[in-house]
Formats: C-alpha cells, sequence, structure tokens
C-alpha cells in the first residue's frame, strides 16, 4: 500500500483550548528561523496535530505571510511520516511553529528546518 502524503482537517491544530495549553504548558525550542511549541500526552488514538504562525510584525504584506505558511505546510506534510510512525498509538503530539525570520525563506531553507524540528521531535518522543 502507497504511503499518502496528506494534512487532512483532523491533522491540523485548530482548536483554541488545546492553543492555548499549548502555549501555557507545553514546551518551547528553537530551530532557525522557527521556534516551536509542542506537548506530547498519552492517548489512545495517537493524533499528530499541527499549526503554524508567521508574525505580521516582521512580513506587513499577507501575501508574503501566507507564502510561509503555505511552504511549511508542504514540507510539514513531506516529511512527518517517519514522526507518525514513531508516534504511534500510544502518543499524541500536537506542534504549532512560528516563524521568526526577517527575511523571505525559499522551499530549500524550509525544508532544512523542518527536517531538523522533525528529527528533534523524534527525539523527545523515543525519550517520552
Amino acid at each position: 500500500m502507497p504511503v499518502q502524503f496528506t494534512l487532512g482537517k483532523n491533522e491540523r491544530l485548530k482548536s483554541r483550548k488545546l492553543i492555548d495549553r499549548l502555549f501555557k504548558e507545553g514546551k518551547r525550542s528553537t530551530v532557525s528561523p522557527f521556534r516551536i511549541h509542542y506537548i506530547i500526552s498519552e492517548a489512545a488514538s495517537g493524533d499528530l496535530k499541527f499549526g503554524v504562525g508567521v508574525s505580521n510584525k516582521n512580513f506587513k504584506r499577507a501575501v508574503d505571510r501566507n507564502r510561509i505558511k503555505r511552504l511549511t505546510r508542504e514540507t510539514w506534510r513531506l516529511q512527518k511520516q517517519e514522526l507518525m510512525i514513531k508516534c504511534g498509538n500510544a502518543v499524541s503530539l500536537s506542534v504549532f511553529l512560528i516563524f521568526t525570520g526577517k527575511d523571505l525563506p525559499d522551499y530549500q531553507q524550509i525544508k532544512a528546518s523542518v527536517q531538523t524540528i522533525i528529527t528533534k521531535l523524534i527525539k523527545t518522543v523515543e525519550a517520552y
């Protein structure tokens, strides 16, 4: 069965309660040009939720903010499979990435950063 690279509605971090909990109780880390907020919990379903944000302060034009978010979601969608396998059915992981860079990045920069982030998250899930 071929692997499907999707980022469906059930994989997006949209719950206001969960996002607030993520920023209050979750752990944070930095991988340039992203700040990572994540929370790991035990769950029966093994969810992997993802969200991304870009500051209005650094990028005034919505076109630029939307492009960064779109590129980040695309790289996450293509690289999250290994993380999903590590999470399995026992661990629920919610991740929110905030782009903190000042310049408009290209796809290769974001791809490398997201790969580093996923590797870091895999190590924390294994330690959990």
